[in-house]
């Protein structure tokens, strides 16, 4: 039992020696440190748009019908003109028939009418018949005329109704997706296909209203494109185009940003694209990005209290490339913060003296 009392209490001093040896350490800790300062920085904000294809469209039926064949699939490449889908036939190609049938019928009355008129007017010129006779042959063969037209018309509106039943491409482009499938009911209004160019591509971003009244037309934009060895490589749109008109739920207005060609080719429809907004400049308080605290939902920084550090909770901003990060509340231009705040939550931490 003595033995036992005897080693618990060499326990205890070793351990306060520690403890006395790295108090004795980290009192002589030395942390630089800044002031926070009031700066010129760019009056801007970043916001996320998606690329979409300038030219894009949405493929449907002119007629009802089942689809018989889906001749295309997503990613496949296609030219103006080309069968995309085509819609059963059988009830166009009845009125194909009709439509041929009437003008054959008018042909045949026409033919008659004229004959009828020739007659007539040979027996108004020998005296065997009068005038009123000549006028209802005339009036005949004008009603036959008009109704060997009347046909003709509606054989070239079954033949494009005919044609409905075959979908081709407005123009070239690639497929973007597919609607139906072999067997599904076609009519007229509902999509069979997306196609989209691909090229030219634009990048949408909806703006708050607020906002983007901050904004000229020519304000300076920049996208952020995938670059080499990861980093983001910033590009300025071609075109810029504000919409007149804000949404009347969301309180956004869109801005349409047109990507360069050279850069279209290293992204693709649907991606989220970063988007910088550059509108002037301010005055903000900044400090070194190295001297935020970042814990969970808790930011901080170390300030100078005294002889040592004191933990101070912030709100900080938008970050600027070479300034530092803003600091929106917590701290104000007389305060000092330390550089590493790792080592300067250490014990016995002091500002380093300049």
């Amino acid at each position: 039992m003595r033995y036992f009392v005897l080693s618990l209490s060499l326990l205890l001093c070793a351990q306060v020696g520690v403890a006395a040896d790295v108090a004795g350490a980290n009192r002589g800790v030395e942390v630089p440190v800044v002031p926070a300062q009031v700066k010129a920085v760019g009056n801007g904000f970043e916001s996320d748009g998606v690329v979409q294809p300038v030219k894009q469209s949405s493929i449907s039926a002119q007629t009802s019908g089942r689809v018989t064949t889906m001749l295309v699939k997503a990613g496949d490449k296609v030219r103006a003109g080309q069968v995309l889908a085509t819609v059963d036939d059988s009830e166009t190609q009845t009125g194909v028939q009709r439509s041929q049938a009437q003008v054959a019928q008018a042909q045949a009355e026409l033919r008659n009418a004229q004959a009828n008129f020739d007659r007539t007017r040979d027996l108004l010129a020998k005296g065997f018949i009068s005038a009123a006779a000549m006028d209802t042959a005339d009036s005949q063969l004008k009603s036959a005329q008009a109704g060997r037209d009347q046909a003709n018309a509606a054989q070239k509106q079954s033949g494009l109704t005919q044609g409905f039943t075959r979908v081709t491409a407005p123009f070239d482009a690639l497929v973007w997706q597919t609607s139906a499938e072999v067997g599904d009911l076609a009519f007229p209004g509902k999509a069979l296909l997306t196609l989209y160019a691909p090229l030219p591509l634009r990048v949408i971003v909806q703006i708050p209203v607020s906002r983007s009244a901050q904004l000229r037309q020519d304000a300076a934009i920049e996208f952020a494109l995938p670059g080499k060895n990861g980093e983001a490589q910033w590009i300025r749109p071609s075109q810029v185009t504000r919409l007149p008109t804000a949404d009347a739920v969301a309180q956004t207005v869109e801005w349409r940003l047109e990507l360069p060609a050279s850069a279209a080719a290293s992204v693709l429809p649907g991606q989220p694209i970063r988007v910088r907004f550059a509108a002037g400049q301010t005055q903000r308080l900044v400090i070194p990005n190295s001297a935020v605290l970042r814990r969970g939902e808790l930011t901080a920084v170390y300030v100078v209290s005294g002889k040592g550090f004191a933990l101070k909770a912030i709100r900080i901003g938008a970050e600027h490339a070479g300034q530092g990060v803003e600091v929106l509340a917590g701290l104000t231009d007389s305060d000092q913060v330390a550089l590493d705040p790792i080592r300067a939550g250490l014990a016995g931490a002091q500002p380093l003296a300049r």
